[in-house]
């Protein structure tokens, strides 16, 4: 196998897990909308985890990135 086309695949094996992202960052804003609608007087106290949920999960996101953009062109 040539070195570019391992280079393909390793950067397309690194962004599986942005279908993971996609599938998390859903589940958690439609579990503040679900919680928002049970009580809405705690949305205020909800609102921050759902802040630091989404920054984490984005996190992951974020990595696969770099990890497949580092493949890609620098080795």
């Amino acid at each position: 196998m040539e070195v570019e086309a391992a280079k393909l695949i390793g950067a397309g094996l690194a962004v599986i897990g942005l279908g993971g992202v996609g599938a998390g960052i859903g589940a958690i804003f439609s579990s503040m909308i679900a919680s928002g609608a049970r009580n809405p007087g705690a949305i205020g106290q909800v609102q921050l985890f759902m802040w630091i949920g989404f920054a984490l999960v984005e996190a992951v996101a974020l990595y696969a990135l770099l990890i497949a953009l580092l493949i890609l062109f620098v080795f």
